[in-house]
This record gives structure tokens, sequence and C-alpha cells, in this order.
């Protein structure tokens, strides 16, 4: 039997708003829910405030501005970034998406802290453009920091300053080669492949190297070379530097 668009259209809607038979004495979930937190709160975390993903507890969303540009962000993923595509059915995709706009019409909690007293913090004590691009300025070996308040949460802000080593982005390694002259260089890796890798070192300047040429090479994907603030700064100026960070949001 034949079913018309319109009928896809009021079945998809329909498995959207799905309700899950829970266990006893457990809240029902929507099909949208279950799928998020088994898909997307790794990231995003489990009500939307973010992660190692941006926080999608906003009315507002960067790259997401309407139903049509979530639903292909979800199927189809954002090139460059870490958000990766999904293997979901159409009705899935759009029972996440109706979720995620669930969560966006939550109010995000204030994050704590002054942000002009934590931009003093950055530029001052901090000396975080030492390593970080920010507006176009600064070092080059740490990653960028424009719009790094849209990308990651308060939480994660703070965690990575007192413990950089508990999350690293994709295929980041730090790297130590030893040419044939017994030259040691020690820097992140930039690129790799079978036979040649390429590293940035702590000065910012560019190494390339045939694998095949080296008397070593070790990688290691457990080390950064940022310094926790933990002890370096005291709580008030971490709060603020934190809130600074999270106050550099990408424009709308």
């Amino acid at each position: 039997m034949a079913i018309s668009r319109l009928g896809y259209r009021i079945l998809w809607c329909s498995l959207a708003a799905v309700t899950l038979v829970p266990a006893f004495g457990q809240e029902p979930v929507t099909l949208g829910e279950r799928l998020y937190l088994g898909q997307c709160a790794m990231c995003h975390g489990a009500r939307g405030e973010g992660g190692r993903g941006p926080v999608l507890a906003k009315p507002k969303l960067l790259h997401a501005t309407d139903d049509a540009s979530l639903n292909r962000i979800i199927r189809s993923g954002i090139p460059g970034t870490g958000m990766p595509g999904t293997g979901l059915i159409d009705a899935e995709i759009l029972a996440v998406a109706a979720h995620v706009r669930q969560l966006g019409a939550v109010r995000p909690e204030p994050v704590a802290g002054d942000a002009r007293a934590g931009s003093e913090v950055f530029f001052g004590r901090g000396r975080c453009v030492a390593c970080h691009v920010l507006q176009g300025k600064g070092g080059i070996f740490g990653p960028e920091l424009d719009g790094i308040g849209a990308r990651r949460s308060p939480t994660h802000l703070r965690q990575s300053l007192v413990d950089p080593a508990a999350d690293f982005p994709p295929n980041y390694a730090w790297v130590e080669a030893v040419t044939p002259t017994g030259r040691r260089i020690q820097g992140l890796r930039v690129n790799e492949d079978t036979f040649s890798i390429q590293l940035r070192d702590l000065g910012g300047q560019l190494h390339s190297h045939w694998k095949q040429e080296l008397t070593s090479l070790r990688k290691d994907l457990k080390r950064s070379p940022m310094p926790s603030y933990r002890d370096t700064l005291t709580a008030t100026e971490l709060t603020n530097l934190v809130a600074y960070l999270a106050s550099l949001q990408e424009s709308q």
C-alpha cells in the first residue's frame, strides 16, 4: 500500500515523540532522548550543558540555525571538527533533533566569575597568549581560542586549566624525534603519514622528517605541554579566567 509524502511526515513526527516504556519506578524517556544519551551526551553533556562538544542548552545554536541545518548536522556532522556524522535513519534523526530543541528551551546556568578580570589573567599572569591565538594575535603552539566558549562548556574549560592531560583533541600527540646527528626534537604532531611526520616545537618552528631516517621516534598520547594552573592561579583568578573563556562566543 502506497503512503503519501504527507503520510511519511506524520509518521516521522510521531516517531520523534515516541515515549519508551520505562522500568518500574523510572521516568519515561522519548526515543530522541534515548538516542541522544547513547550517541551525543558523551560530548555535549546529558542535559546539553556541553563538554568536549558545544553547549546545546541554549535557544540559538551556532551552526544549526534552523531545523533543516540541525537535521543535516546530525546526519552528516561538521567537516573539520570533532562532530561526526551518524548512521541513524531519517525518523531517528528527527527524534534526536526534537530532543535537542527541547534542551535549548532550558535556560543555561549563569557562569560564575568576572569575565573582565579573567581577561586580565588571560593576557597577564596566565600568559595564555604566549601559546594560544586569539583574534589573530598570540602564539601558534596551542589551539586557537576564538569562540572557545561556544565549543566548550565552563566545566570542561576549568578541567582543561587544572588538569590539561584529562582530555585531548583527536589525533593529538606529543612527539620526540632523534635525528641521525643526535639532535633531539620535541613538539606537537602537525601531520603524519606512513613515511613522514611533521611537528611544531615549543618555539613554533615546523620540522618535517622521513621516518626511516630518524634514529628514534616516540609519540605520547597522554602528555600535554600546557601547564596546570591549579596551583599557579588563585581560586578567584581561575574562576574569572573560566568566565572570560566562556564569554568568547563566535558570532551568531
